[in-house]
């Protein structure tokens, strides 16, 4: 499936050091969500449903992804 990124307003989070190793987020059409490189604002995108967003952020707060 394609999603139109054309129109997507992109933000970087309010935590981010303000460096160039940063994500983008973009919230898009039908609560799906659009995460990008932003070294890289013309590649690709990875596009998640709500509900996945929603796993990934709650794993996130709960530390799923920390190193060890």
């Amino acid at each position: 499936m394609t999603v139109d990124l054309s129109g997507a307003k992109w933000f970087k989070s309010s935590r981010s050091g303000g460096g160039k190793e940063c994500v983008e987020v973009a919230h898009l059409n039908g609560g799906k969500v659009g995460v990008r490189d932003s070294k890289n604002p013309t590649g690709p995108a990875l596009v998640f449903t709500p509900g996945a967003w929603d796993a990934f952020t709650a794993g996130i707060d709960d530390g799923a992804f920390d190193r060890p």
